[in-house]
């Protein structure tokens, strides 16, 4: 599985202990962790997409068919 993903999957569990908690605080923590989840997916999702670009200055391989 593609670590973003589990990111969202964990922030998905947060929030479901969000709605099943009674306490107001608690409510509050599970949805920031959410939030947190969620920024690390898409950091990850970043991340990976600039490691798919080449770099400047590098020298690709081209296949000729």
């Amino acid at each position: 599985m593609i670590t973003s993903d589990r990111f969202m999957r964990f922030a998905a569990e947060c929030e479901v202990m969000a709605k099943v908690t009674h306490s107001r605080e608690s409510k509050a923590t599970w949805n920031r962790i959410a939030e947190r989840w969620v920024r690390c997916a898409e950091l990850m999702d970043r991340h990976d997409a600039q490691a798919r670009v080449p770099k400047k200055g590098s020298r690709q391989i081209r296949h000729h068919a």
